[in-house]
């Protein structure tokens, strides 16, 4: 079966009636996680992205909190699993002070995680990979915003 192309599909939704649209929103919604997640960002969430903030924000404290600090490797998986699902958080939004937001809170968590990432390269570079990525989004923002996230990052990293 060969997939349709985004402008197909809008020409083609464009053309259904609202009751169908409804049907296959739901449909979709049934197959994937990911699906029904982005519909209840899009249709709950999207109005008050303040508090979509703080409750994925929290969701990554309780993620950090359960990380079985037994060996490296463990530790290693953890954060990576934190990290795929903040950056999946954060394409739901497709906003970009959310986006420094989230990945600002998870490097915080993670430079201040027990046992010290310091003796660990790959989650030292792990570390610096998020940080350039925020940087490079601190360039889209608005002047007032980069300049508030910019002084943050220098207190922090």
């Amino acid at each position: 079966m060969k997939t349709a192309t985004v402008k197909e599909l809008k020409l083609e939704l464009s053309t259904r009636s609202p009751k169908e649209l409804l049907e296959i929103c739901l449909r979709l919604s049934k197959f994937k996680k990911e699906n029904k997640e982005l519909l209840t960002y899009l249709l709950y969430e999207s109005n008050d992205e303040g508090a979509y903030i703080q409750g994925v924000k929290f969701e990554t404290d309780q993620q950090f909190e359960v990380i079985n600090n037994q060996n490296w490797y463990l530790i290693k998986k953890s954060v990576r699993k934190i990290l795929r699902t903040t950056k999946t958080y954060i394409r739901y939004s497709k906003n970009k002070q959310t986006e420094v937001e989230l990945l600002i809170h998870f490097c915080t968590r993670l430079k201040n995680m027990k046992p010290s990432i310091k003796n660990n390269a790959v989650l030292t570079n792990l570390l610096e990979r998020q940080v350039q990525m925020i940087r490079k989004s601190l360039l889209s923002l608005h002047e007032d915003l980069r300049y508030d996230y910019e002084s943050l990052m220098n207190e922090l990293f």
